[in-house]
């Protein structure tokens, strides 16, 4: 998700910075940012000079004294203290007018916000993946968060060629909220013996649905969604009918996470190489 929101940014004439403290991860994205890219130009969809353009936009780093900006954009780890110390390293570095922006799928953001210097500039910003393709971003308002944050987030999210939906923090905001049961019921089904997971996926996307819950649930990574039907389902006083399915669990346990790990619900052959 991060090198995604680094590319859009950058796609939107906008000078950025993507920061990782492992140089790994930061050569993985600067790999997958050039081959968005290229792809891009290769399907005449934008040209050499403006690949270029972008490319020159982007700064990669694992040293977060660089990380100096206007807007910042977390998609780390989806741990509360994991958020809280990061903006704090940063709330250090930078000005006292320095926008935090969490990308959590689900994690509240007031409790983010409280333990943050001027919690007035701690807002949600949730992008879906892929973020370089879905339009959709949820701007989450905390009741620390001031109007001058919200405005100027709704702002560059437009600038972005992204469509804001301003929602109060809530557990899992607006789409995480209402897609759990779309997963939760999917996997009760295959755990009831009713149905496997192609049949599901299948009749789902026969109905509309552009992608069926398990497809879904191995592109955004069972990990992630895993955590997300954790949060919501604690948030929300253990509700038996979003308890998490022990599939998923299992899926997490095994490291079958989906797409990233080429196994999940289904299997997934590597990217070819080039050259």
């Amino acid at each position: 998700m991060g090198s995604g929101i680094a590319q859009a940014a950058a796609q939107s004439s906008i000078n950025t910075i993507l920061y990782d403290l492992d140089e790994s991860v930061i050569e993985k994205a600067k790999a997958a940012i050039e081959k968005n890219l290229s792809g891009l130009v290769e399907k005449n969809k934008m040209d050499v000079n403006e690949r270029t353009a972008i490319v020159n936009r982007l700064r990669f780093t694992n040293n977060i004294r660089e990380c100096v900006a206007d807007v910042i954009i977390e998609a780390i780890i989806e741990k509360t203290s994991a958020k809280i110390d990061l903006f704090n390293q940063l709330a250090a570095i930078n000005n006292n007018e320095t926008i935090f922006a969490s990308n959590t799928s689900s994690l509240s953001v007031s409790s983010i916000a409280e333990k943050i210097s001027s919690p007035g500039r701690v807002i949600g910003m949730h992008f879906f993946n892929p973020a370089t393709i879905m339009k959709l971003v949820e701007v989450i308002n905390t009741n620390f968060t001031n109007k001058e944050t919200t405005t100027n987030i709704i702002e560059l999210t437009k600038r972005m060629g992204k469509t804001p939906v301003l929602c109060n923090d809530a557990p899992g905001f607006i789409v995480n909220h209402v897609a759990r049961p779309y997963y939760i019921e999917a996997l009760k089904l295959v755990e009831e013996g009713i149905a496997d997971f192609e049949t599901i996926d299948r009749l789902m996307e026969a109905t509309g649905f552009k992608m069926g819950p398990f497809k879904l649930m191995d592109l955004i990574g069972n990990d992630v969604n895993y955590a997300v039907s954790r949060s919501v389902y604690e948030a929300m006083n253990k509700p038996a009918r979003l308890k998490p399915s022990p599939i998923q669990e299992e899926k997490v346990r095994k490291n079958e996470l989906g797409k990233k790990t080429g196994n999940g619900y289904y299997s997934y052959a590597p990217s070819p190489k080039s050259g």
